[in-house]
């Protein structure tokens, strides 16, 4: 029985590499075109929007149900389409089409199944229109994908090989999704979480020359790899700032210390080469109990923000648009996912963080909020956000399997 799961198991990946060998030459793969959709209509239309409806946002601001996506995580969005393709912690990524543009999705269906994805979280395109796929331990390319996508087959190329990202035998079910951008230098930009509650001294060196626990950057063809930052726990969220090109990213804190410590962060990298204090520090200020001992680097950059604990930061956006009044404009969005190991539950809601003229955080208030309920039930887990083109903002439930729309004004 389990010889004929290995042979599957190897014979689907066999076929995996041999269907991108096709694919990166412009080659059918002989896919079903029969592709999987999602139905966007009946009873889970009318749940999810007697949820929506106990949202609280700030006056002139309204919430609507965009698309039902399963296991919506990270979110890209296509600069001439607005096709917005969808990663998950699961094995698909989805692209979402609104046709008629009334901002309400028509079509949910899967992205290049002929391609066999695992956990292809990280989802992120180029102003050029070219899509990034960052996998557990692979990052693919797909150069036309808001064109081509309606068929099983789309070009797709390997920036990164699979095995290649991390070591085989970091891989862990802990800790693996990964976020990308293509940074203001036309750099690939990954965030890498080490696998571990707080890492043994053992992995120390192997994983700051690696860059697991940190950010790596490469040029958009896999070359020239380095690690951009380090000493960050799990983050599962960055962007940059256009104003002043500095790269902002949240970070998830170390679990086990407490309902009240260590405090989530959201950080700001202004240069490479920075260190953000872990695993020193558990979040902010808080010293972890695995190194107490251990003298912390003098130059570890405190975070801009100390979110509550345990709330799970996760995904974040510059907002760029001009659908939204003048004071969310060039602020952050953020989410926090809400927490797993509080005695009382913390989180599922959107964050909005202004900043001061210097480029460094202000404020960070809620912005979203309601899918927690005063019994500590979850309605829903917001995971990550993203701009649609006409300055609305998009919001992925992973628990509910959904998108919300947030606009302002009529």
């Amino acid at each position: 029985m389990l010889a004929g799961v290995l042979a599957l198991t190897g014979a689907a990946r066999a076929q995996s590499t041999d269907n991108l060998e096709k694919l990166s030459n412009f080659q059918s793969t002989g896919a079903s075109m029969e592709m999987e959709t999602v139905p966007q209509t009946g009873p889970r239309v009318d749940a999810f929007n007697k949820t929506l409806a106990g949202i609280k946002l700030p006056d002139g601001f309204k919430i609507s149900l965009y698309a039902i996506v399963p296991d919506a995580r990270e979110m890209a969005i296509g600069p001439t389409t607005g096709v917005v393709f969808v990663g998950t912690r699961k094995s698909k990524v989805w692209a979402v089409t609104d046709r008629d543009k009334d901002r309400v999705a028509d079509e949910v269906k899967v992205f290049a199944p002929s391609v066999q994805f695992k956990l292809p979280h990280g989802v992120c395109f180029s102003k050029d229109g070219f899509l990034f796929v960052a996998e557990q331990n692979r990052v693919l390319l797909f150069p036309a994908a808001e064109y081509f996508y309606e068929g099983p087959d789309v070009a797709a190329f390997q920036v990164v090989k699979q095995g290649d990202l991390i070591p085989r035998a970091e891989e862990s079910y802990n800790h693996t999704t990964r976020v990308c951008r293509i940074g203001p230098d036309d750099k690939l930009y990954i965030t890498l979480g080490q696998p571990f509650n707080v890492f043994p001294q053992e992995k120390y060196d192997l994983y700051k020359k690696v860059g697991i626990g940190g950010i790596v950057r490469m040029d958009r063809d896999g070359k020239n790899r380095e690690v951009y930052a380090w000493g960050v726990r799990n983050s599962v969220g960055m962007d940059f700032n256009a104003k002043d090109k500095t790269l902002w990213f949240t970070d998830n804190q170390v679990d086990g210390m407490g309902d009240d410590i260590p405090p989530g962060e959201l950080n700001r990298a202004t240069k490479a080469g920075q260190n953000f204090g872990f695993p020193y520090f558990g979040g902010g200020s808080v010293r972890t109990v695995e190194y107490k001992d251990a003298t912390p680097p003098a130059d570890a950059v405190k975070p801009e923000v100390e979110m509550v604990a345990h709330a799970a930061d996760l995904g974040m956006t510059f907002y760029t648009g001009q659908q939204f009044p003048e004071k969310y404009r060039g602020g952050i969005f953020s989410v926090q996912h809400g927490s797993w190991n509080r005695t009382v539950p913390v989180g599922a809601r959107v964050m909005f963080t202004t900043l001061n003229e210097d480029g460094t955080a202000a404020k960070a208030e809620p912005f979203a909020e309601g899918w927690l309920t005063g019994n500590g039930e979850y309605l829903g887990r917001p995971a990550a956000v993203a701009q649609l083109n006409d300055g609305s903002l998009l919001v992925s439930d992973d628990t509910s399997g959904a998108i919300y729309r947030i606009s302002y004004g009529k």
